[in-house]
């Protein structure tokens, strides 16, 4: 549908965007993440070693999602999964970059709530986007089709069971 085609790009383009600047400046980023990853620590701490927990790195996987991700979603390539992805990158970013009720200064936060609700905003827009099937039935939908198929269908193998065991008899 033609609208998919237009809207995919559209909401993918601030992520790239996005993306491509993190990238560019990780430290300053990773600054910004910093007081998050804090309150966050104790979970942190219980990653496996394996898993990268220091503020630059993290910061950088986020970064490249966001392109990765928003390039798959603007070009139609894995849409739902794509669109979870930047869902789940959108929130630890507003939370670290727009947490405006920790602003005293009346502007400041004011902008903050601004950046935090087109957020928020767009976060609806991803979630939207990570269920549309493309006019296709839903999984679910799907499944309860093929349910109810098998339900008839040993009902039916039921009934001839039921039936052969009386002429036997």
């Amino acid at each position: 549908m033609l609208i998919r085609r237009l809207a995919r790009p559209m909401l993918s383009a601030i992520f790239i965007f996005g993306g491509i600047n993190t990238l560019r400046d990780a430290p300053n980023h990773a600054k910004a993440a910093e007081p998050l990853l804090d309150k966050a620590r104790p979970a942190v701490d219980a990653l496996p070693a394996q898993v990268p927990t220091d503020p630059q790195t993290l910061v950088r996987i986020d970064g490249a999602v966001k392109v990765g991700a928003g390039a798959m979603l603007a070009l139609g390539k894995f849409p739902r999964l794509s669109s979870l992805l930047l869902a789940g990158s959108i929130v630890p970013t507003t939370l670290a970059a727009h947490a405006y009720w920790e602003y005293e200064d009346p502007q400041e936060r004011a902008a903050q709530q601004v950046h935090f609700m087109k957020n928020l905003g767009l976060l609806g827009g991803l979630l939207l986007a990570s269920v549309d099937t493309g006019g296709k039935p839903s999984v679910g939908h799907r499944a309860k089709v093929k349910a109810e198929k098998a339900k008839k269908k040993a009902a039916k193998s039921a009934a001839k069971g039921k039936a052969a065991a009386k002429a036997k008899k």
